[in-house]
């Protein structure tokens, strides 16, 4: 029997106090009970995601969330920029194109991040653009942008943002409110470390007032304005996964207990030791601005991504991640999110050198836990 190791990007693995806190008996969704936990959350969740706006929750995944922000936030005459660097930046040009938005998908090479320049380069070109969206962790490459820099460009230029912080927010530095992202969304089952099914954006007072007179949504189930009226009473406009709302409250308390400066810096600890060990082993990091939510290697030449992530499987009972689109069979990724730590890490390197020695790869058995050791050894003191 092979003890399940969750290491992809999503979904994450879960503490075993959620799991138990969520397999308690549970109220009603319209009482008291889930209303007094509703606020809970609600408070816990501007700590997690630092900030003092109001947190809109929803329930359905993190492009459910996207979904309705990319159409409450383009009104009628709106023009929206997104940069579209891997499988995630696409979507949202996709759904903004399927509601009839105009829409500007400036794409780049898969692997490079957005960055500022990009962004005020369109913003001067065409002041029509309105709003701008960016992922600030692609997860298909992955690859982190700075949020910061392209916060600054939108807030001089007077233009909303809205960020895909959905494998950023709980894992990376995010200061939505000091960097000026209007809206930044994220999902359940990344750092945050819940099953999939809660989809969450904080969202502010510029942004609201945008949604608020946009008379012409389209969205009735993801409309932010009803989670928003609900959720000032701590409520829902419709049938919440409250069980999951109980096993958020429990996540939500281990990440304040660790203080997220140190969630981001252990988080940063596993990025930089797996990245280590990677190039100690014979491994070539994809990205060109890598991500410490989770880490895309490349493949080694003569062996097959399909045999590593089986090995990984079926010897160690680790579950990665391959590539997407023209990245599959070049790529597997390594997450960083959810319940682990630097242990776990060690543990998937020591696992991937014996999948790789045993596939053929010639490298030195053991450089790769022992790169991974220094990395931990120098900045989790």
């Amino acid at each position: 029997m092979k003890k399940i190791r969750l290491f992809t990007p999503g979904p994450c693995a879960v503490p075993e106090e959620v799991l138990v806190e969520m397999a308690r008996p549970f109220e009603h969704h319209r009482t008291p009970w889930f209303k007094d936990l509703m606020g809970q959350c609600q408070e816990k969740l501007k700590q997690v995601l630092q900030t003092g706006n109001e947190v809109v929750i929803i329930t359905g995944s993190g492009t459910a969330v996207a979904e309705g922000a990319i159409i409450g936030c383009n009104p009628p005459g709106s023009k929206m920029l997104t940069i579209e660097g891997g499988k995630f930046g696409q979507r949202w040009g996709e759904i903004a194109q399927q509601f009839g938005i105009d829409v500007v998908r400036h794409e780049i090479e898969w692997g490079t991040p957005p960055t500022a320049e990009m962004v005020a380069e369109h913003l001067k070109s065409d002041p029509a653009i309105t709003t701008v969206m960016v992922v600030h962790s692609e997860t298909s490459t992955a690859t982190a942008c700075d949020l910061e820099a392209i916060g600054k460009v939108c807030r001089d230029a007077g233009t909303l943002l809205i960020a895909d912080c959905i494998t950023s927010a709980g894992a990376l530095p995010l200061r939505p409110d000091e960097w000026g992202v209007d809206v930044a969304i994220t999902g359940a089952q990344k750092a945050l470390m819940i099953p999939p099914g809660l989809g969450f954006a904080s969202v502010s007072p510029r942004a609201w007032q945008i949604i608020e007179n946009n008379k012409d949504q389209h969205s009735y189930y993801l409309s932010y304005i009803k989670a928003y009226k609900k959720g000032l009473g701590h409520d829902t406009p419709f049938t919440p996964a409250h069980v999951l709302i109980r096993g958020l409250n429990k996540a939500l308390d281990i990440l304040l207990e660790e203080g997220m400066e140190n969630v981001w810096r252990r988080v940063a600890a596993m990025a930089e030791a797996t990245r280590k060990a990677g190039e100690a082993i014979g491994l070539k990091v994809f990205s060109r601005r890598p991500s410490d939510s989770v880490t895309a290697l490349c493949c080694p030449e003569g062996l097959a991504v399909a045999d590593i992530r089986a090995g990984l499987k079926e010897r160690f009972g680790i579950q990665s991640a391959g590539g997407q689109e023209h990245l599959k069979g070049k790529i597997f990724r390594i997450g960083h999110m959810g319940y682990i730590d630097e242990m776990d890490t060690v543990l998937v390197i020591a696992a991937l050198e014996q999948v790789l020695h045993k596939l053929g790869h010639k490298f030195e058995l053991g450089a790769g836990v022992s790169a991974a050791q220094r990395v931990f050894a120098e900045r989790m003191r």
